[in-house]
């Protein structure tokens, strides 16, 4: 039997500084991939505040801890309302009060917090701003094992190869990634994607912040490395595609690359000199 999952993609621009029209939007947005069929919908990196930190500044973390309530709330309400699990991107408060994680939180599809992945490697400004997680969580769920990277870390092969050794056979890159860098976008999801033989979804914001251009094309790549989906670039889009998670078992079969890991040789990656 197959294990057919329907994966929503959130491809959306924000509003710089304006939480609640970015909340609203994204909820329209999870009711539009619920009724294509969605079972689970994964949204931008920061999509609640918009993501360039030369504009906003502190704001980002101000914004972040005056709505963090309300955000949860609102995508919890969608989650459960529509019947679908929900991966979010937004500045989450930990243990540590006034701070925040950038962070992506997943809900289930009774509006339950399931757990949170926060970003491992916070890209120039964001370290400013964000503390930095130092774990890599994979969430055990109705559609499979679910793990979550966020944008620059998916250009550090550790950071899914850790996910993979948890157990993810899915990996969603919730992002704010910049046309500069759209060569390392497609490298990046691909490679992470046949290195660790499992199915990764980046999920790329639209829009102009002044000089920072984002630009979507979103995709979904196959345990081989295919992209076997693609959303247009610098258009919103929401878009539904279904994957089958026995693929990841049929291509590990194939292409031994863990199996045949020689973890006793690669001393020198953790090497801290």
């Amino acid at each position: 039997m197959s294990r057919n999952v329907n994966i929503g993609i959130v491809q959306m621009d924000a509003k710089l500084g304006d939480v609640e029209a970015n909340v609203n939007k994204a909820v329209k947005f999870i009711k539009e991939a619920a009724e294509k069929g969605a079972q689970i919908v994964c949204l931008p990196e920061l999509f609640v505040t918009g993501y360039n930190l030369e504009i906003l500044e502190n704001k980002i973390v101000e914004l972040g801890l005056e709505y963090y309530d309300y955000i949860k709330k609102e995508l919890s309400q969608a989650a459960k309302d529509n019947k679908v699990y929900v991966i979010g991107g937004f500045g989450e408060k930990r243990e540590l009060a006034g701070t925040l994680y950038n962070s992506a939180v997943l809900f289930d599809d009774n509006g339950d917090v399931v757990g949170s992945f926060a970003k491992t490697h916070l890209w120039a400004l964001e370290r400013f701003y964000f503390r930095e997680g130092n774990e890599y969580p994979v969430f055990d769920t109705k559609y499979g094992k679910i793990g979550i990277m966020i944008c620059y870390d998916s250009g550090f092969p550790e950071s899914c190869r850790s996910l993979c050794l948890n157990g993810a056979e899915i990996v969603f890159n919730p992002s704010a990634w910049r046309i500069q860098d759209e060569d390392m976008w497609d490298l990046n999801n691909a490679q992470r994607a046949l290195e660790n033989v499992l199915f990764t979804v980046g999920v790329n914001r639209v829009g102009q912040e002044e000089d920072l251009h984002l630009f979507g094309k979103s995709k979904i790549c196959n345990p081989r490395g295919t992209v076997i989906a693609e959303l247009p670039k610098d258009e919103e889009s929401v878009t539904v595609i279904t994957i089958d998670l026995d693929d990841v078992n049929k291509f590990r079969s194939e292409i031994p690359y863990l199996k045949d890991r020689k973890p006793f040789i690669y001393n020198k990656i953790v090497d801290k000199n």
